[in-house]
């Protein structure tokens, strides 16, 4: 029997050989925007595990943009080899290498979540994470003891849309196939889009036409730059989840203006306003974020990915079935077992599932082994 998580996905001149993909996790661990070994030992195992979409995590466009000292980047040149390396390791296991491209906003220059997850403060200091100017739609901190932001200028703005495009023209050198604009969870994109951060009262702020005008430009700009053939996903926090915020309507009218620019596919997460990098005020359980990606799918007709407490094979499939996704993101889940795609898909039959030969040839026959010792003992 045929299973749709299982079954190929084409998105312009790239495939998907399945409908995983596993999600931007931000590890907080490169050094002067850097990745090393343990990015791409972590980015690795995934592709491994058998997903058909590997992404990078939240990758700044520029030094200013990074959420803490330890997160990625692409701001210049010297980045792109230890990039290129983990993008050709993908590849080589057969996943589809992707990048997640963005700026953090008022939610930069904070400390890593395992030394607060907030404002940096005299202890970051002491080990060397100092503090920068930080910029967004207006000057509004994330709560009390944050850094107030600067509110953009029209020239900061021409200047990131060039960042956009320079960082997305690296990616591309460094072999990615797919860029993700990162519009959600309070950062720079985010804080013109929501009414809550944004009150600006130039041709960027007032209604949802003006406050989307910026992230717009962004996404038009890259999907000029970026190859024809090559597909571009964005991420949007479908609803702020906080009284006067984002609603889901909202976000149907970015998206069907999104897909007008050319975006293929959205991802639809939500929240992000809340006071650190990782928090949203939006109420969790299972699949909690799967009526987005629904409403957007049907509502706009773009292709979107469903994100969020997405734990079980059965239910991944049951939400393809149902139409109200095209992609199955997982994060925290992969985490866990890096293999769950490769399982997920057993599970469901959509290879035999006495058998590994779709798992690295290097794994699968000791497992085939494994799998008929056990047989053996229980005779």
């Amino acid at each position: 029997m045929a299973h749709l998580l299982g079954s190929a996905l084409a998105l312009r001149d790239v495939t998907m050989k399945n409908r995983i993909a596993i999600s931007p996790m931000c590890q907080y661990s490169a050094i002067d925007g850097m990745v090393g070994d343990y990015h791409l030992a972590h980015l690795g195992r995934f592709a491994l595990g058998g997903a058909g979409l590997v992404m990078v995590e939240a990758t700044a466009v520029t030094a200013q943009g990074r959420i803490t000292h330890g997160c990625p980047g692409l701001w210049e040149d010297a980045q792109i080899a230890p990039m290129a390396r983990i993008a050709a390791f993908i590849r080589a296991q057969g996943s589809v290498p992707a990048i997640q491209l963005g700026h953090a906003g008022r939610k930069a220059s904070m400390q890593r979540p395992w030394y607060g997850n907030g404002a940096l403060t005299e202890k970051d200091f002491a080990r060397g994470d100092h503090p920068w100017e930080i910029i967004a739609a207006s000057a509004i901190p994330m709560d009390e003891g944050w850094l107030t932001p600067r509110a953009m200028e029209r020239a900061d703005m021409d200047a990131l849309v060039m960042a956009w495009c320079e960082a997305a023209q690296r990616a591309r050198e460094a072999g990615f196939d797919v860029i993700e604009l990162h519009a959600a969870h309070g950062y720079l994109l985010h804080s013109f889009l929501s009414p809550l951060t944004n009150r600006r009262n130039d041709a960027y702020g007032g209604d949802l036409a003006g406050r989307a005008r910026f992230p717009l430009a962004v996404a038009r700009a890259l999907r000029e730059t970026w190859p024809a053939h090559l597909p571009l996903f964005t991420r949007l926090s479908c609803v702020d989840g906080i009284e006067g915020g984002l609603e889901i309507a909202d976000t149907i009218w970015l998206a069907q203006q999104l897909k007008a620019i050319g975006i293929d596919v959205i991802d639809c997460s939500s929240g992000g306003l809340a006071g650190s990098a990782t928090a949203a005020r939006v109420r969790r359980g299972p699949g909690f974020q799967v009526p987005f990606a629904e409403a957007v799918r049907r509502e706009a007709e773009i292709a979107t990915m469903a994100v969020g407490l997405i734990t079980e094979a059965a239910q991944a499939e049951a939400i393809l079935e149902a139409g109200q996704a095209d992609i199955i993101a997982i994060g925290r889940e992969a985490l866990v077992n890096p293999n769950w795609p490769l399982q997920a898909l057993s599970e469901l039959d959509a290879m035999a599932p006495e058998s590994f030969r779709a798992w690295p040839e290097q794994s699968g026959w000791w497992l085939e082994r494994r799998r008929r010792a056990m047989i053996e003992s229980a005779q």
